[in-house]
């Protein structure tokens, strides 16, 4: 069966998550963790590209980056080809070391963009490795706070007043779900139309100019994942201005 074709982002930013083959460890001491960071480095050597913030998590990893010249697939295996054949090598082992295909998903709005930061910074306190985020020795939050040439940090911090602001932010208790940990659910058009109304007025859709009743089309796609086909009956607007969107 063919590939889903990879959903492509209209501002070049995406949350790209790595995950082990068989969900094995990618990461076994602390040299390995120190070793994909050079991965990145010597990536962005290559090409351009910006790195907005990671988490090295012992089986997976999160990315915030945006692409320049390269399409995602390539900044991503010159990461990870690198560092799969030091580990392979490394460990006596042959073979796959990241699952065959990478998740992704386009960053398109600010919104979404603080809330992948977010979450991507999160990861170790919900996972329980560490108490408190600045613990966390392989995550970027602590290059937000003390700097660090592989992260822009400028860009995620010009939506903040200063530093704490960030820091708050990124402390806010949340309930926040990216990638995998948001499967698309399938809805009766009963339980769907029920759950948009707990986000929008469907009547006020029709009344709305078009960029504002996109960006709302938008968030009610990304927040229930329902199909172009369901939400077209459900809201009575044409599937093709759901597919364009």
């Amino acid at each position: 069966m063919a590939r889903t074709a990879r959903e492509k982002s209209e501002t070049g930013i995406y949350h790209i998550m790595l995950r082990g083959i068989d969900k094995r460890n990618i990461f076994l001491k602390d040299s390995d963790y120190e070793k994909f960071t050079e991965y990145i480095k010597k990536a962005k050597e290559k090409t351009a590209f910006t790195v907005f913030a990671y988490c090295l998590m012992p089986n997976h990893v999160h990315m915030l980056l945006k692409v320049e010249t390269e399409e995602v697939g390539d900044v991503v295996r010159r990461i990870t080809v690198g560092y799969a054949q030091y580990h392979n090598i490394k460990n006596g082992r042959t073979g796959h070391l990241f699952q065959n295909r990478f998740k992704s998903e386009p960053v398109n709005t600010d919104e979404y963009f603080l809330v992948v930061l977010r979450y991507i910074h999160q990861n170790p306190i919900k996972a329980g490795l560490v108490e408190k985020i600045e613990d966390y020795k392989w995550s970027s939050y602590n290059a937000y706070i003390n700097k660090d040439t592989l992260i822009n940090t400028t860009f995620a911090l010009n939506y903040f007043k200063g530093i704490q602001g960030f820091i708050a932010f990124t402390l806010e208790e949340t309930e926040d779900q990216c990638l995998k940990y948001n499967p698309k659910k399938r809805y009766t058009d009963e339980e769907l139309e029920e759950t948009i109304s707990l986000l929008v007025d469907k009547s006020l859709l029709h009344t709305l100019d078009i960029a504002s009743r996109n960006n709302i089309l938008k968030s009610i796609k990304e927040t229930t994942g329902a199909s172009n086909r369901q939400l077209s009956r459900i809201l009575k607007i044409g599937r093709g201005i759901l597919d364009k969107i």
